[in-house]
Order: C-alpha cells, then sequence, then structure tokens
C-alpha cells in the first residue's frame, strides 16, 4: 500500500488517500501529520469553540483523537467504514464530550458543524486507557529527577545492582529502598488527583 497523492494545480496542496493517511499515521510520519493537522484540525477547532472550549481545549482535543486513532492503527482494530473526515471528526467529538462531562457542561444541545457517526469499536477503552497514562506522565514529572531515574530504569527492567550502580546508591538494598519510596509517592500523587477519583468511578 504506497503513498498515493496527486498536487492540484490551483493549491499547490499534496492531497493523500485514506490509505495513505492510515499508512502515514502508523509509521508517526511528519509530513502527513503536518497535512493531517492542517486539512482536518480547523473544523476540529471550530467544533471545540463553538461548544465552550478553547484554542488550548481544540489543540488537546485533536492531539488525544490522533493518539487514540494511532494506538487503534498499532493494535490493527481500525476498521474505516466512512470517509477520515468524519471518522477523526467522530473521535474528537466524543473526546470533548468527555472533557465537558468532567466539567459539568450540558452537552444535549451540542453545535454541529459536520457529519459525525456512532463510534462502537473500543473507542471507550481506548480513551480511558490514554487519560491513564496522561495522569501517570504528568505526575511522573513532578517527582524529584532522582526518582523519575530509579523508576524509568525498574520499568525498563534494569537489575536492582545497576540502578544501585548507576545511581550510586550505598547498596542494593537501599536501592530497592529508594525505589519503593518513590513508587509509593508517585501512586499516592495519583490517587489525590480528582481526575483519578473520576477515572476510578467510570469503571
Amino acid at each position: 500500500m504506497g503513498l498515493r497523492f496527486h498536487k492540484e494545480q490551483d493549491q499547490q496542496m499534496i492531497h493523500y488517500t485514506v490509505e495513505a493517511i492510515l499508512k502515514g499515521l502508523k509509521n508517526s510520519d511528519n509530513e502527513l501529520l503536518r497535512y493531517v493537522y492542517k486539512k482536518y484540525y480547523p473544523e476540529i477547532r471550530f467544533f471545540v469553540i463553538k461548544n465552550s472550549g478553547t484554542n488550548e481545549d481544540a489543540k488537546d482535543v485533536f492531539q488525544e483523537a490522533l493518539i487514540v486513532i494511532y494506538k487503534k492503527l498499532q493494535d490493527d482494530m481500525l476498521d474505516l467504514t466512512c470517509s477520515f473526515k468524519t471518522y477523526i471528526y467522530s473521535v474528537a467529538r466524543i473526546v470533548w464530550l468527555r472533557h465537558l462531562e468532567k466539567r459539568k457542561i450540558a452537552t444535549s444541545e451540542l453545535s454541529e458543524n459536520q457529519i459525525h457517526i456512532e463510534l462502537n469499536d473500543g473507542l471507550d477503552g481506548k480513551l480511558e486507557e490514554q487519560e491513564r497514562f496522561k495522569l501517570y506522565q504528568t505526575h511522573f514529572l513532578t517527582l524529584h529527577k532522582d526518582c523519575q531515574a530509579i523508576l524509568r530504569m525498574f520499568l525498563e527492567k534494569v537489575p536492582m545492582k545497576e540502578i544501585q550502580k548507576r545511581m550510586n546508591l550505598k547498596s542494593e538494598k537501599y536501592a530497592k529502598k529508594r525505589k519503593y519510596q518513590c513508587k509509593e509517592i508517585l501512586v499516592k500523587k495519583i490517587q489525590n488527583d480528582p481526575n483519578y477519583k473520576q477515572l476510578k468511578n467510570e469503571r
């Protein structure tokens, strides 16, 4: 499945086929990502702003929608039965609805600017997974640099003896203790976040 495109004489803009878009997203092709942003972001921005959002909200929603699509492509779970334009709008719409619900903003009378489809292809699970990761990442980055380094090495399955050496800790036993302390700090930060409690209630 090659990247097929043509240039229109008047706009001199590359137009990708749906197959090319999906392949480019799956491979994190930067040129393709710029194209998708330029072509599809304005309509999603219009939708978000028309429905109680801001420019920053629109950027976040678009990014989240792209990540969801990327993950579905990586898992070979994306079966496109509509245009890519309709699909990305539908995903972004669901993402923004979730944000509005968390902000206790009514979603019964939305101002729509595009056709959307109902998505029942495991999207909720992907969004929850993404929100959990975002929560983890947010609080992970607030940890002390030493804690970040220890936990990162632990997740990469670096042996504790090696962690002790790299971090210049006095013993392997102390390295284990520091790993435990860092993990506990991170868990408490996450559990005290209102978004965590909301995610837990949604299960």
